[in-house]
């Protein structure tokens, strides 16, 4: 695919006019507040005796209701001191996949959770939450489930999860609390950008080709799943575009960055359909935190892929 969103020069300036609901804090305070409240402590099972280079154990938290989420966690297996904890969400369609796809972050000194993502984990990797509320009306996938109303919306639950995953890893005292990242590609790229957002004092955040983000112009400007889902929906349900548009803002990337302060590392394809440039930029271009953006200008949604580990290392270490 070649370069088909804004050039270079109008990227680096997009800051669009993207629609906030008026009781977008109160919003999510009420939920994470909700959620919390039911919160029990997470149960962590025994290291894997396959992995003696780390220490890699299934781990169980307090999610969206108190619900049980999946992760791995996976740490040095040296006894030297933490370099710091990184919270990981993965892309859409997968799950937390295996222990042993997940070595970089504990091989590198850092204390890693895997967030597994509730009722995916099926189309490209392995998952093992059960996202067991139902839907209205919806397309196959899950970026129409619920989308009738907020507080029914699939990616309501997902987000607050994703939250809850930095409690559950501040609560194990491993590191500082102020030592905690939260990273991911993709949708887990969205969704750290939404914890950045919502949750104080994240030591630094990694959002690769961030999905979830300025929803109005992403689903009107490509034919690319997963936002197709959307499309798809809107050209059955014809009188509903208000309703979804409504409730996609409460969880739109550009909505959280707006709160996001911690230093921040994007990066983007110029010819990934999948996100659209425009779409990273406008989140990046809100963000009001300090942050910087990578360009892969010959690559689409696969960004950096496997080459870019060792550029989130080095950046990480350097943040205070």
């Amino acid at each position: 695919m070649s370069r088909f969103d804004l050039p270079l020069h109008e990227l680096e300036g997009f800051r669009p006019d993207v629609r906030e609901p008026a009781d977008f804090d109160e919003f999510w305070a009420r939920t994470l507040a909700e959620s919390r409240a039911c919160t029990t402590p997470s149960s962590v099972g025994a290291a894997d005796p396959l992995l003696p280079g780390v220490v890699a154990r299934d781990v169980r938290f307090s999610g969206f209701g108190g619900e049980r989420i999946a992760g791995w966690l996976i740490t040095p297996a040296d006894g030297d001191p933490l370099r710091g904890a990184v919270v990981q969400y993965v892309g859409y369609g997968g799950g937390r996949g295996l222990a042993h796809e997940h070595l970089a972050w504990a091989t590198a000194g850092y204390a890693h959770l895997v967030m597994d993502t509730r009722g995916q984990g099926s189309g490209w990797s392995v998952g093992a939450t059960p996202d067991p509320w139902g839907a209205g009306p919806a397309v196959p996938g899950m970026m129409t489930r619920g989308i009738e109303d907020p507080h029914t919306y699939y990616y309501r639950r997902l987000i607050t999860d994703a939250a809850l995953a930095v409690d559950a890893m501040r609560a194990l005292d491993l590191v500082a609390p102020d030592r905690v990242a939260v990273a991911g590609g993709s949708q887990g790229g969205g969704l750290a950008l939404a914890v950045a957002g919502l949750v104080s004092d994240i030591r630094a955040l990694i959002a690769d080709v961030p999905f979830l983000c300025h929803f109005e112009r992403a689903v009107g400007y490509t034919d690319a799943a997963p936002y197709r889902e959307i499309r798809d929906l809107l050209r059955i349900q014809r009188e509903a575009a208000t309703t979804v548009f409504e409730t996609l803002s409460y969880i739109d990337g550009v909505n959280f960055a707006r709160r996001a302060t911690a230093p921040a590392l994007f990066s983007v394809g110029l010819e990934d359909v999948v996100c659209p440039p425009s779409t990273v930029y406008a989140a990046r271009n809100h963000y009001a935190g300090p942050s910087e953006v990578d360009v892969f200008p010959f690559n689409g949604h696969e960004g950096g892929g496997a080459e870019r580990w060792p550029r989130l290392a080095r950046w990480l270490d350097s943040q205070a």
